[in-house]
């Protein structure tokens, strides 16, 4: 229960392949992964919808993601949120909101 204060479980499909970057003495890798939510609306019609989440993986985790993960692969993740910000070409300031991924397995039917 140490990491309660910030943690984050999903399940759900990679958006696509990994993109894998080097950082001075590490590895990061980023991808996108969908989470599906099924509902019914007031006139009892099914719903879905998407979610889509900023993931992000370091050393060990970055390279085993970026060999294995491919996009549409299903995983279950559990890792902390992040917040951060930047200024864009044109002076504006960004906001992003990611995941840092400190685990994850992989789902689903294995791939060929």
């Amino acid at each position: 229960m140490n990491n309660v204060k910030n943690s984050v479980r999903l399940i759900g499909h990679l958006g696509q392949d990994p993109e894998l970057k080097e950082t001075g003495k590490s590895k990061l890798v980023k991808f996108s992964l969908a989470t599906n939510e099924t509902y019914k609306n007031e006139a009892g019609e099914k719903v879905q919808e998407t979610q889509w989440h900023n993931l992000i993986a370091w050393g060990k985790q970055a390279e085993v993601a970026k060999e294995y993960l491919k996009k549409g692969s299903e995983i279950a993740i559990e890792g902390k949120l992040t917040s951060r910000s930047y200024d864009d070409k044109d002076g504006n300031k960004k906001y992003i909101t990611e995941i840092v991924v400190r685990d994850f397995s992989f789902l689903g039917k294995k791939s060929v």
